[in-house]
C-alpha cells in the first residue's frame, strides 16, 4: 500500500556539483510506502515522480540519467534524476542524504 504523502509545486534552482544550472518550474508527488493495517511506514519506500521544465531535445541532454538537486522555494533540497521523457524527473540519491520530507 502507499501513501500521498506530499504534493510540491513552484519555482526552484537546478543544480549540478554545487553549481546552478538555472531555474525550473517544478511539480512532484511524493508517495510512501505503508505498512497494510498499520498506518506505519516502510523505511526506504519512497517514491517521488513529477516533472520540471527542461526538454532534453533542447536543452543539454547529457544531463539526462544524472542526480541533480532541486532547491525548492521553501528552501529544502531534493536530489532528482531526469528521465528523457520530456521534463520528467523521478527521485534521485545523494549519498550524503539529501531529501524532501
Amino acid at each position: 500500500m502507499v501513501k500521498l504523502v506530499e504534493q510540491c509545486s513552484g519555482v526552484g534552482d537546478l543544480i549540478q556539483h554545487d553549481q546552478v544550472l538555472r531555474q525550473v518550474r517544478y511539480e512532484f508527488s511524493v508517495f510512501q510506502g505503508m505498512v497494510p493495517g498499520s498506518g506505519l511506514p516502510i523505511p526506504g519506500q519512497r517514491t517521488l515522480t513529477g516533472s520540471i521544465d527542461f526538454d532534453p531535445t533542447r536543452e543539454s541532454g547529457d544531463l539526462v540519467g544524472h542526480v541533480l538537486t532541486l532547491k525548492l522555494e521553501d528552501g529544502r533540497h531534493v536530489g532528482i534524476r531526469l528521465t528523457g521523457e520530456g521534463g520528467a524527473i523521478a527521485e534521485g540519491r545523494h549519498g550524503h542524504g539529501v531529501c524532501c520530507c
